[in-house]
C-alpha cells in the first residue's frame, strides 16, 4: 500500500507538505498541491480510513434506519426518492452512507444502537420504520446526531411533509368540484394518518358536509390490493359517493382496477385523488389528481440539517423543518352539480 511517505520521497518533499496538499490546506501552493496529488493519483495512493479517523475522531459514515413493512424496500418511489437526495448531498460533503443491519443469520443481532456504536455512526438518518419500537427509542434517546424523516421526537431533529396543510389544499379542491359525499381511505395509524384525517375531517365540517364513519377506511399505504378491496366495498354502498381519497397513488391505482372491473370510467362515474406525486401518478390514463412531495428538498434539508448537527454541534439548534407539498390537479376528479 502506498504511503504519505512515499508519495513524500516521490516529489521530493516532507510528508507534512504531503498532508497538506491531499487536505487542500491553504498554507502551500497551487503548482505544488497539484503536482503532490498528480504523483499520489499515479501511485495508487488512497487514503486510509482508519487513520482519518483518529485523526479527525470522526468515521465520515452516516447510517441510515430504514425498514419498510411493505416489503418494497429501496423501490418505495418516496422514500428512496428521498434517499437519493440526501446521498447526494452527504456525498458532496465527503460522507459514506451505511444501512444499519437489521437482522443477521451468522451471528447475534445487534440493536440498532449496537449496530451503530459498532459502525462508529458520526450520525443517523430514520425513515419508514415503526417508530414506536424500543429499539428506536433507544437509538433516539442515545448521544449520536440523528434526523427523522416524517416523524416528530422532542428535542430532535426532523424533516417532514407538511401533511396536514397539503391534505387540506387536496380536499378543499375536491369540494370546489361539487363534491359532498366523498370517501377517504387511509392508511395504517400513525402521525401522518393522523394529520390527513384531521384535515380530511376538518375541511368537511367547514364546508357543512357530513362524515359517516363508513366513508372513512383504514388500510395500509402502497397496498394495491388491499385498495382495491375497499373500493368495491364503497362502490356497493346503497348511497354512492362521488369521490374516493386515497393513502397514495399506489394505492388509488388499485381502486382504479376495481371500479373498471365494474365497467365504470373515471372520472365520469367516480371521482379519485391520490398522494405523494409519485412516477406512475403522471403516467397513468387518466393522470391521478395528488398532492406532489417535494422528496428532493426533503432528502437535502434532512442531510444537511445532519451535517450540521455532526460537524457545528454547539451552533446547531434541533428542530422541525416543514417542506410543501404541491396539488397536482391531473384528470381524475371531474367538475359534478
Amino acid at each position: 500500500m502506498v504511503s504519505m511517505k512515499d508519495i513524500a520521497k516521490a516529489c521530493n518533499v516532507s510528508v507534512a507538505t504531503v498532508s497538506k496538499a491531499l487536505n487542500d490546506q491553504s498554507d502551500i501552493g497551487e503548482k505544488t498541491r497539484n503536482h503532490i496529488k498528480k504523483v499520489a493519483k499515479e501511485m495508487g495512493y488512497f487514503p486510509n480510513a482508519q487513520a482519518r479517523a483518529l485523526r479527525t475522531n470522526r468515521s465520515y459514515n452516516i447510517g441510515v434506519l430504514f425498514v419498510d413493512e411493505g416489503r418494497s424496500g429501496l423501490t418505495h418511489d418516496y422514500f428512496s426518492k428521498v434517499l437519493d437526495s440526501f446521498k447526494e448531498e452527504v456525498e458532496q460533503h465527503g460522507y459514506d452512507l451505511t444501512f444499519i443491519n437489521c437482522s443477521s443469520k451468522d451471528r447475534k443481532r445487534y440493536s440498532y444502537l449496537e449496530h451503530s456504536r459498532y459502525r462508529g455512526f458520526d450520525g443517523i438518518v430514520i425513515a419508514c420504520i415503526d417508530f414506536n419500537d424500543p429499539e428506536v427509542t433507544e437509538l433516539v434517546n442515545s448521544d449520536i446526531p440523528l434526523v427523522t424523516i416524517d416523524y416528530i421526537f422532542n428535542n430532535k431533529s426532523a424533516v417532514v411533509s407538511n401533511n396536514y396543510d397539503c391534505m387540506q389544499e387536496l380536499v378543499k379542491y375536491v369540494v370546489s368540484l361539487g363534491h359532498r359525499r366523498i370517501a377517504y381511505i387511509c392508511g395504517e395509524d400513525n402521525a401522518v394518518t393522523q394529520k390527513r384525517l384531521a384535515a380530511f375531517y376538518n375541511v368537511l365540517e367547514e364546508n357543512g358536509i357530513a362524515v359517516s364513519d363508513d366513508l372513512v377506511l383504514h388500510g395500509h399505504y402502497r397496498d394495491i390490493a388491499g385498495a382495491e378491496k375497499k373500493t368495491l366495498d364503497i362502490l356497493k354502498m346503497k348511497d354512492p359517493v362521488t369521490c374516493i381519497i386515497y393513502s397514495d397513488d399506489y394505492s388509488a391505482i388499485g381502486g382504479m382496477n376495481a371500479i373498471r372491473s365494474k365497467g365504470l370510467s373515471i372520472p365520469e362515474d367516480i371521482s379519485i385523488a391520490g398522494y405523494d406525486g409519485v412516477t406512475a401518478a403522471s403516467l397513468m390514463d387518466p393522470s391521478i389528481t395528488t398532492i406532489r412531495q417535494n422528496t428532493g428538498e426533503i432528502g437535502r434539508i434532512a442531510a444537511v440539517k445532519l451535517i450540521n448537527l455532526i460537524e457545528k454541534p454547539k451552533t446547531t439548534v434541533e428542530e422541525t423543518l416543514v417542506v410543501e407539498g404541491i396539488l397536482e390537479p391531473g384528470k381524475t376528479v371531474a367538475r359534478i352539480n
